[in-house]
């Protein structure tokens, strides 16, 4: 008798779950249920259509005879409302019932709503689907004046879609740097310059208290707490993500900020599998829990977690992941988890070339490169092999640095 699957969520971890299902399973049943209604497109480019720079065409990945093709079934604007795991069913939002072997929850998160008056006006965007990249794009090209919120690295994203289509804009920062757990100003600061040249001007030490309308509920002002008005025809918010662990409700899958899982991506029940953003995971690189919404992350996420559908135990999920950001004429990079750890070493090389690295117990746990991004398989070969850099700091951050620059165990290739 033929296995049954059913996956949540159509992202990118959710797909390359079918697919691999599909290789190791050719008799399976495979079911994807979505609430978007369109199949997988590529996020990582919506924002370059945003900014003006892409048709449509290429950000689609997958059209809905890809699933005809490999026998999945696709449901789209479906939400799933409930889970009963020891039934093995989930009901969606009409109340259709779906039976399950082996379910998988690629659910992801949903943009969070900043707790403001006039918060939801016309004229006030989030940045997550294509359906908002769409929205954005159309408002965005007839807009004089912009303000953007949120200092990390969809808020980057916003700004830089203005900065694209010439609106002249404010980005609001709370604080004194962007992204400001993983930089330092100095290194912030080559962000916030080129953000300058490009008419968008960084706002510190700042935020929203409320918005002010016109007669027709449309945006026209963001006053920030310290009673600062800016002008503002369009406003675009990322402030971070609420994880959409409210499908859990009633089931003793456990979960905090998002669903638990081991290195196998299991949860705690033998029949449950999570993938992508919703997961906090077993990091065998960091030795704890750990979330991370990386496209790459999420990809090998939903394939891990599918070989270990079929066979539990027979591929465990170890990856540094990275997001790189094109907006701007240097390049920059991020890797692992630049936010965290117990100590760090940066460098400065240049007006556009700076790295930090984030180190825990002393041993790499991540870090952020401007300008020169060579470093990085280094790095990266470093952090996934866990060597001890204590005391090389200094070293880390030779302008030139090679693997055979550290001392003992670090040395060796």
């Amino acid at each position: 008798m033929s296995q049954s699957y059913v996956i949540v969520g159509d992202g990118i971890a959710g797909a390359s779950a079918a697919e691999t299902l599909r290789e190791e399973e050719p008799d399976a049943d495979i079911t994807i249920i979505t609430d978007e209604g369109e199949p997988l497109y590529n996020r990582i480019l919506i924002k370059e259509f945003a900014k003006g720079k892409l048709p449509e065409a290429p950000i689609s990945i997958h059209d809905e005879s890809w699933y005809d093709d490999r026998d999945v079934d696709l449901e789209l604007d479906t939400l799933v409302t409930d889970i009963d795991p020891e039934g093995h069913t989930v009901t969606a939002h009409d109340g259709t019932e779906y039976d399950y072997d082996k379910l998988l929850l690629a659910v992801g998160g949903t943009p969070t709503q900043l707790p403001v008056e006039n918060s939801d006006a016309e004229g006030i965007h989030h940045f997550w689907t294509f359906q908002d990249a769409r929205d954005i794009k159309e408002h965005i090209e007839g807009a004089d004046n912009s303000v953007v919120i949120g200092a990390g690295l969809l808020g980057i994203d916003l700004a830089a879609i203005t900065a694209a289509q010439e609106v002249e804009g404010k980005y609001l920062m709370r604080g004194k740097a962007w992204w400001r757990y993983a930089l330092s100003e100095e290194g912030a600061e080559i962000i916030h310059e080129a953000l300058r040249e490009r008419d968008v001007e960084p706002v510190f030490d700042s935020g929203v208290d409320h918005f002010e309308v016109d007669e027709n509920d449309r945006v026209t002002t963001a006053v920030d707490p310290n009673g600062d008005r800016y002008d503002a025809d369009f406003v675009g918010i990322a402030i971070g993500l609420n994880f959409n662990t409210e499908i859990l409700g009633g089931t003793d899958i456990e979960y905090d900020n998002g669903i638990y899982t081991d290195e196998f991506m299991r949860t705690n029940h033998e029949d449950i599998f999570a993938a992508g953003d919703i997961t906090e995971f077993h990091d065998l690189i960091l030795g704890d829990r750990a979330q991370n919404g990386a496209w790459g992350s999420a990809k090998e996420q939903g394939t891990i977690a599918a070989k270990n559908m079929v066979d539990y135990g027979s591929e465990e999920f170890r990856w540094v992941s990275s997001y790189s950001i094109t907006h701007f004429d240097f390049p920059f990079l991020s890797f692992g988890h630049p936010t965290l750890g117990d100590d760090h070493v940066e460098a400065k090389y240049s007006d556009t070339e700076w790295r930090r690295l984030a180190i825990k117990d002393g041993k790499i746990v991540g870090g952020v490169l401007i300008g020169d991004l060579s470093p990085q398989t280094k790095y990266k070969k470093l952090m996934r092999e866990q060597v001890d850099v204590s005391g090389q700091k200094e070293v880390l951050v030779k302008q030139d640095f090679q693997l055979d620059d550290l001392e003992g165990a670090a040395a060796e290739q």
